[in-house]
């Protein structure tokens, strides 16, 4: 479907940092911007499908280039 763009670590920090984010908006349930950190979605998303729009847009990736 989509290309994949995205590197391994570049995939880890991203799911690392959607973890963390949802984490914290449990862990905050009193905090009245913790809405915000829903946006942990995204990165979360985009690490463990492989593929970010923003990337593909930019013409970007940290996919290594398999040697043929």
């Amino acid at each position: 479907m989509f290309k994949k763009n995205v590197g391994t670590i570049d995939r880890i920090v991203r799911v690392i940092i959607g973890l963390a984010a949802i984490g914290l908006f449990f862990y905050l349930p009193d905090a009245a911007w913790r809405w915000w950190l829903l946006i942990g979605v995204v990165p979360l998303v985009t690490g463990a499908v492989g593929t970010c729009p923003i990337y593909s847009v930019l013409g970007l990736s940290t996919c290594p280039v398999r040697g043929a």
